[in-house]
């Protein structure tokens, strides 16, 4: 199939995020809404704020990136945000595939190397290459997420096996503990 080059900028369009930035960082694992980074952390944390919420979902994703950072991560749930030092990035064409074009995103090798913006001034200029085909867009944007699912999946895993062995090695200090104790008694 044919590839073509294009401009990220003409791939996606971007949003500035003021009007979904959250009113207090009094978080609490209890409340509903998820608050947003583009950072490493991803999640900050949850607020009850049930105004200026962006209505991702499945069907209607963004992509939030990070302005200063340029990381990036694929959003497809509702949430708030934590500043404006961001873009909410959605497809300027419906044809396209975003895990596709989400994918292009992640794998350009840019490394910031002053505090600015980079959004506008560099990666919507960025040419990359895109399928024309948006079958095989699709295509390859159904792997990508699959695989993403998949890594999700093993990395819940690896959490759950973590959180079971440090358990078992509480035990058995406690046990060794106890047990130390009797003997010195």
């Amino acid at each position: 199939m044919t590839w073509e080059q294009r401009k990220l900028g003409d791939i996606f369009k971007y949003e500035q995020p003021q009007a979904y930035i959250v009113e207090s960082t009094e978080y609490d694992d209890r409340f509903q809404i998820p608050v947003l980074t583009a950072g490493q952390s991803f999640v900050l944390g949850y607020t009850d704020e049930d105004f200026g919420i962006k209505n991702a979902n499945p069907r209607n994703p963004v992509v939030i990136f990070d302005d200063f950072t340029t990381s990036s991560h694929y959003v497809d749930f509702p949430f708030k945000v934590k500043s404006s030092a961001m873009k909410l990035l959605s497809l300027v064409n419906g044809k396209d595939d975003i895990h596709c074009a989400y994918n292009v995103l992640q794998n350009i090798g840019y490394k910031p190397v002053s505090h600015e913006r980079h959004w506008i001034s560099t990666f919507a200029k960025f040419n990359v290459y895109m399928p024309q085909n948006s079958a095989e867009q699709k295509c390859i944007g159904d792997y990508f997420a699959n695989l993403d699912n998949l890594i999700t999946l093993h990395q819940c895993e690896f959490q759950i096996v973590s959180k079971r062995r440090k358990a078992r090695l509480r035990r058995r200090a406690f046990e060794f503990t106890v047990i130390f104790a009797l003997i010195v008694l």
